[in-house]
């Protein structure tokens, strides 16, 4: 794999995962979750997590990519800092879509 492949893979896949919980009721896209034994929304905190959990799956990827096409570099806490910003900045799509538009009452899932 070259380093333009990776580098486009890497950020098709953080655009992805960072709208993924929004998008879906499942947990991580495959658990859903259930209160009280029946299906529920799933509250803000459970979906904040989830952004959390893919960018650090995310990076871990982005770090293997790194490693396998050359030196890795050590990074400060500037580095992780700029990229949850911007992890977060690809996810907002998917959160106003969740939360900001407003949708006909009867077309609501």
């Amino acid at each position: 794999m070259n380093q333009t492949l990776a580098v486009w893979l890497l950020i098709a896949l953080a655009v992805v995962s960072a709208n993924l919980p929004f998008l879906t009721e499942r947990v991580f896209a495959v658990m859903p979750w259930k209160r009280g034994g029946a299906a529920a929304v799933k509250p803000l905190w459970v979906r904040l997590i989830e952004v959390l959990v893919f960018y650090l799956v995310v990076g871990a990827l982005g770090f293997a990519f790194e490693s396998a096409l050359g030196n890795r570099f050590s990074q400060t806490w500037e580095f992780y800092a700029i990229t949850l910003s911007l992890y977060l900045v690809l996810g907002y799509p998917g959160f106003v879509y969740r939360y900001l538009f407003k949708r006909h009452p009867r077309l609501r899932t």
